[in-house]
C-alpha cells in the first residue's frame, strides 16, 4: 500500500547562469514533506539504502494529467521539489506563477 499527499502550490521557474535551460518546480513542503521524508526513511531502512540524490519515486497527478517521475529534496526549504514537464504544463496551462494542486502517489 502506497501513501498519497496532496497539495496546492506555486510553480516556480529555475534558471541556470551557466546553461541556457531552465525548468518549472513545485515545492513540497510542510505536511506533504514531512510525509515524504518519512515514507523515504522507511523505504532506506526496508532496502538498506536510499535512492540517487535522496529522491522518492512518486506518481504524479495535476487535473486530468498523470505521470511517474520522482521528487527531490530541497535543501532551501528543507522539503522536496517536483519537476513539471512541459507536456504536463502544455496540458494542464501551467505556467510560471501559476498555482497547482498535485496530487502525489509515494512509490
Amino acid at each position: 500500500m502506497s501513501d498519497t499527499v496532496t497539495l496546492t502550490g506555486e510553480v516556480w521557474l529555475w534558471n541556470s547562469a551557466t546553461s541556457p535551460g531552465s525548468w518549472h518546480f513545485l515545492t513540497i513542503d510542510g505536511a506533504a514533506g514531512e510525509a515524504i521524508a518519512a515514507h523515504e526513511a522507511m523505504r532506506r531502512l526496508e532496502f538498506g539504502h536510499g535512492r540517487g540524490f535522496g529522491s522518492v519515486k512518486v506518481r504524479a497527478q495535476i487535473g486530468g494529467s498523470a505521470w511517474n517521475t520522482s521528487v527531490f529534496p530541497s535543501s532551501e526549504t528543507g522539503g522536496y521539489i517536483l519537476p513539471l514537464k512541459a507536456a504536463i504544463r502544455k496540458a494542464e496551462g501551467i505556467a510560471k506563477g501559476s498555482e497547482a494542486t498535485v496530487t502525489l502517489e509515494l512509490l
